[in-house]
């Protein structure tokens, strides 16, 4: 991870030379230099990583350009900090102070100069040792050659010592010798280790292909290789079992000879050919071209882990199946087979029952690893201590245990394939305990833009597999991303910048140099201070910590950029919050913090402000149940703010929040009747805004919304909290929207007509928003994934008509008493995934009971009441 570091350190090379020219003096010249090395160095990390795999002398190389870029970052920040504390004195005493920080600034750019030194060395070292010219394969061909045959070796595997895959294999069968006389792409995707090819090659061993099928090939592709070399294999595996002589010059036949001889041979056969281990998307594009699309029923097999491979539009028929995990039974079945291989009956003991559970719990029904740790509990005594032992160190078990190897082997090619950015967010994602889930739109979304510079997130939210997680530790602390703190003594030395706290830390043993980390994240229940020594720290997230003041230290860490203390019971920040002059993102959404302090206004850095409140949560929402923060009156002074939800209007706020034009999020409360004109003057003017909510000050006043004459053109979501006489008429004009939630809006008529034309609206929710009896959904809606209707209290009819909403996935219907039935079309609603039902009525309840609404949801894969 190198190359973030390298990017970091010259992005803050080149703030520092922007914001603090005045006071560079001397050392200037030293920070370009190193500026000027470590660009040099930045264009061949990335082929550094790609080439680092077995290959000890990069490895070493990157570890030393990251370790510099530390040291480097290290000086920049200690410059700052000097810099931009200088004595507040005058007359002599302030002179005889500042000259005090002379020998600072000396200091620093000796530190500089043999900084400098090193990088200069470790660029030569790069040139002599002839890194460049390194090829991406050398070792990492042996790897994947290795894996190569560990693949093929599924064509030997007994058909007694497989598990699971009966019904998966008849159905591949099926497809391989139905009537379907065109050629006909198969596809079998899952993630690596799921048994795709066990799967395929039960298969293509069986008596009924052979029998089926003219001729027969299998070729594993994997990450690396060369078309005219697949080709020459395929030729061979063709030629031999028919008995046909393999050209002599095979080896040296150039590319249109080998297509050529291929179709030519293959043109009146019906052929099975299995391409394993797919990951090149175009592979189809340069191989078509050899496999003739004649009448005689012809197959093509293919494994990956690619689902945007597997769902290709060949241009011939197709099938995809996807590769699900083993159940429990099945993988405790696979387990014993392994593991107790010497038992002839091959049963797990009853003592030793509930750890085999628990080790097949990490494996999650992947079949790679099941079998690997079986084979490596067939080598342990049959005892509860030793089975208990492999489990608790499973992590180093999986990095260190040369039984796991294969594991480790597989899984670490999808990681090795991944884009770079793409890599550090895999290896971020460690840093959150053990089945965490990770929802979209947490303050977290705007913390690994802070760390990263990169928009990496999950749509909605992810689990990692347990494997991947172990995997992503390992891997993160191997590349000093982050330090994991859960019970255990914290790796020595290093100079990991991130440490993360999964269990108490009373007693906590770092082994490392705290003074280096600059990102620190807590998630534990019994915190009531923070460790010493983050002098440095930029990034500290307590989110869910049970503390109720903001730890003393927090205003000393000048170099803090994010603070994240939501879902804390904090109830106020401290005055000398100002102090943090650098800090860019202050989250204290869902805490106790009723008003922000007046030294807020001192950090004109700051760029994201999320501050809203929870009201009483009954089983009924109310309308109060989410509440704005008070600000300061010159709050709109805060010139790089770029979100800003949700604060409570005054009339400053409404007058002046125009001028506020970076702003690209805002969530105002409080608005009253006679502030929304003067507002919605406001809102006119933020062209950048992309995300907007309004919430009027009482449920019984009716704000004039229809003054927003000119909404902002980027607008993607917007949230009207509050009564409408009518749906504004320029919600017409917002092509951009993707979000609509309309709450306690009362309207007396259907408001569907007057939404149904936004183009790209994909979500919508409408709560307590419409007073009559029915709703319709007669037209438009064309992309609109997900729909909520909560608390319309006389509703008792709704309406699909066939082709509206069809691309629907998710619809929750919450707290619509009156409604007897399932919604009039909703059988229509074919790509519909969830439906989800709360506080129904008793009649829907008896329906859905008695099976009379079943037929028209059948086809939901899930219904919850």
């Amino acid at each position: 991870m190198a190359e973030g570091a390298v990017e970091a350190v010259v992005g803050n090379i080149l703030s520092l030379l922007e914001r603090e020219a005045s006071l560079l003096g001397g050392v200037r010249h030293e920070f370009n230099k190193i500026k000027r090395e470590l660009q040099s160095m930045r264009s061949f990390l990335g082929d550094a990583d790609r080439r680092r795999h077995n290959n000890e002398g990069v490895n070493e190389w990157v570890v030393q350009v990251r370790d510099v870029s530390y040291d480097v970052e290290d000086i920049i920040d200690e410059f700052t900090y000097h810099m931009d504390s200088p004595p507040k004195r005058s007359g002599f005493r302030g002179f005889f102070l500042k000259t005090i920080h002379l020998p600072k600034k000396h200091q620093i750019a000796t530190k500089l100069q043999e900084i400098n030194n090193d990088i200069i060395a470790i660029s030569e070292r790069s040139k002599r040792y002839g890194f460049e010219r390194i090829e991406e394969g050398g070792d990492s061909h042996e790897a994947l050659g290795w894996v190569r045959n560990h693949g093929e070796s599924s064509l030997f595997i007994e058909d007694d010592d497989l598990v699971g895959i009966e019904q998966e294999s008849d159905l591949l069968l099926k497809w391989l010798t139905d009537e379907q006389p065109q050629r006909t792409v198969i596809s079998v995707v899952g993630m690596g280790g799921s048994g795709k090819t066990t799967l395929v090659a039960k298969a293509y061993k069986s008596q009924i292909v052979k029998q089926h099928f003219d001729s027969y090939a299998w070729i594993t592709v994997s990450q690396t290789y060369a078309i005219e070399d697949l080709f020459r294999r395929i030729i061979r595996e063709q030629f031999e079992p028919n008995k046909e002589m393999v050209p002599m010059d095979l080896s040296s036949m150039y590319y249109r000879k080998l297509v050529e001889t291929l179709v030519n041979f293959l043109q009146p056969k019906r052929y099975v050919i299995v391409l394993d281990d797919v990951w090149d998307i175009n592979l189809w594009r340069k191989i078509n071209v050899g496999f003739p699309n004649g009448t005689n029923g012809s197959r093509i097999m293919l494994t990956t882990r690619n689902k945007d491979i597997a769902s290709f539009s060949f241009g011939v028929g197709s099938h995809v199946h996807h590769l699900k995990p083993l159940r429990q039974t099945e993988a405790l079945t696979l387990f014993c087979k392994r593991a107790l291989s010497s038992d002839p009956n091959r049963l797990c003991p009853p003592e030793l029952e509930a750890l085999a559970r628990d080790l097949m719990g990490k494996c999650e029904g992947l079949p790679l690893a099941i079998v690997a740790i079986g084979g490596l509990m067939s080598t342990k005594d049959k005892t509860e201590y030793e089975w208990r032992k492999v489990y608790d160190t499973f992590n180093w078990e999986l990095s260190n245990n040369p039984m796991l190897e294969v594991v480790k082997s597989i899984l670490l090619l999808s990681y090795n394939d991944l884009p770079y950015h793409l890599k550090r967010c895999f290896l971020y994602y460690s840093i959150f305990p053990e089945d965490c889930i990770l929802e979209r739109g947490s303050s977290l979304d705007y913390g690994w833009q802070k760390e990263t510079g990169k928009h990496c997130r999950m749509e909605i939210e992810c689990r990692m597999h347990d494997l991947m997680r172990e995997l992503a530790l390992s891997t993160s602390e191997k590349e000093n991303l982050c330090t994991i703190y859960a019970g255990r003594v914290a790796r020595e030395g290093g100079k990991a910048r991130r440490l993360s706290i999964h269990t108490c830390y009373a007693n906590i043993q770092l082994g490392t140099n705290i003074s280096q980390l600059r990102t620190l994240f807590v998630f534990i229940n019994d915190m009531t201070e923070l460790p010493s020594g983050f002098r440095l720290l930029r990034f500290l997230d307590l989110e869910g910590v049970p503390i109720d003041k903001v730890p003393d230290e927090v205003v000393d860490l000048f170099n803090l950029r994010y603070l994240n203390l939501r879902k804390t019971q904090v109830k106020e920040l401290p005055k000398s919050l100002g102090r943090l002059r650098n800090l860019e993102t202050l989250d204290i959404s869902e805490t106790k913090v009723e008003s922000l302090p007046s030294g807020i206004l001192k950090l004109q850095r700051l760029q994201h402000l999320i501050t809203y409140r929870l009201g009483s949560v009954d089983e009924l929402p109310t309308f109060d149940r989410i509440k704005g923060t008070q600000a300061p009156a010159d709050v709109w002074k805060l010139k790089n703010l770029q979100v800003l939800c949700c604060i409570e209007a005054n009339c400053d706020i409404v007058k002046q929040v125009g001028n506020m034009t970076q702003l690209t999020t805002i969530g105002i409360t409080k608005v009253r009747e006679g502030e929304v004109i003067e507002l919605c003057a406001s809102i006119s003017r933020l062209r950048l805004l992309r995300r907007l909510g309004i919430k009027v000050s009482n449920e019984e006043e009716c704000p004039r919304m229809d003054a927003l004459s000119s909404p902002p053109p980027l607008l993607q979501t917007l949230h009207l909290f509050g009564k409408l006489e009518k749906v504004p008429l320029w919600f017409r004009s917002l092509q951009n929207l993707t979000q609509l939630y309309l709450s306690w809006s009362r309207l007396t008529e259907d408001p569907l007509s007057d939404i149904h034309t936004l183009p790209n609206l994909v979500k919508l929710e409408l709560e307590n928003a419409y007073d009559g009896r029915k709703l319709w959904f007669q037209a438009g809606f064309l992309k609109l994934k997900s729909l909520a209707l909560a608390n319309f209290p006389q509703l008792n009819d709704i309406l699909i008509e066939k082709g509206v909403i069809p691309s629907l996935k998710v619809l929750h219907l919450y707290w619509c008493v009156e409604l007897k039935t399932l919604p009039v079309g909703i059988e229509y609603l074919r790509n519909l995934q969830l439906l989800q039902l709360r506080s129904a009525s008793k009649e829907l309840k008896e329906c859905m009971e008695s099976g009379v609404d079943h037929p028209k949801v059948q086809h939901l894969p899930q219904i919850f009441f």
